[in-house]
């Protein structure tokens, strides 16, 4: 038999312990929104280097993609075209 006080102080403690019945949330279940979803989207432009090269820099000026978010000329199989790449992500 336990004394008298052990009991008391085992009540006590038992209070702070979740019961079995309880089932608490953790953090991350507290904002289980679903995560929006990534879909990559790719933009091709082809043709001549400066035409291909005047398109980024408009394409920048009005903000859509920055200079640097582009890949760098790269050659076609046919003369005198380039091509550049730019692959967004894009929340669905």
């Amino acid at each position: 038999m336990m004394p008298q006080n052990q009991i008391s102080a085992q009540s006590h403690l038992r209070q702070y312990l979740p019961s079995a019945e309880s089932n608490p949330a953790t953090p991350n279940q507290l904002s289980e929104k679903p995560l929006p979803k990534r879909e990559p989207v790719k933009h091709l432009l082809i043709g001549s280097a400066p035409a291909v090269t005047i398109t980024i820099h408009r394409l920048h000026l009005i903000g859509y993609a920055s200079v640097g978010d582009w890949s760098p000329l790269l050659p076609t199989a046919n003369p005198d075209e380039v091509m550049s790449i730019l692959i967004r992500q894009l929340l669905m």
